[in-house]
């Protein structure tokens, strides 16, 4: 189970990363959409409401849940360029996954709003002073002190790591 759960593994932060690194994740952020609606442009709706794995959420749901994600960590990125150390609202994504939004709209829509939006947040890294890298929020959860590398790591692993679950999804069931 903990291979369909965490088919890329399972995300390791580091101390400190390198500007190569950094660069890496940027990259990875800015292509997420595009590979993610190639992954998904040929499968049915019978396909979109498979889950992923047993008592995981459906392709659609992933889809739909990326979008949810990416939207609050750009949120989280502005506020820590603008702020002092500012505590983040954590939410509810698996709440969010139940909301009329992800059931009543198809996923070209969330496709659409991760083009969108991450053009404008890869547009932001890409123009950030290097110590602005080193602005950090507070997640109140863990009371830990994010900086915005590890926010870039973090979200490059998401998105791959989502876009794998339904890469391996569609091999197991030999879907095209």
């Amino acid at each position: 189970m903990e291979a369909l759960k965490y088919p890329i593994g399972r995300f390791q932060s580091q101390a400190s990363y390198t500007q190569e690194e950094v660069k890496r994740f940027v990259n990875d952020i800015r292509r997420l959409p595009a590979l993610l609606e190639m992954t998904v442009q040929n499968l049915d709706q019978a396909q979109l409401n498979t889950p992923y794995r047993p008592e995981g959420w459906t392709v659609t749901q992933l889809v739909h849940h990326v979008a949810d994600s990416h939207m609050n960590a750009y949120i989280r990125l502005k506020l820590t360029l603008t702020e002092d150390k500012p505590t983040i609202k954590p939410y509810e994504e698996a709440e969010w996954a139940k909301l009329p939004d992800t059931a009543a709209n198809p996923i070209n829509v969330s496709l659409t709003l991760l083009h969108a939006l991450h053009r404008r947040w890869v547009s932001i890294f890409d123009n950030m002073e290097p110590e602005q890298w080193e602005r950090s929020f507070i997640h109140p959860a863990t009371g830990e002190e994010i900086n915005l590398k590890k926010l870039a790591a973090l979200y490059s692993w998401h998105g791959m790591h989502h876009l794998t679950h339904i890469r391996k999804l569609k091999e197991r069931m030999n879907w095209q």
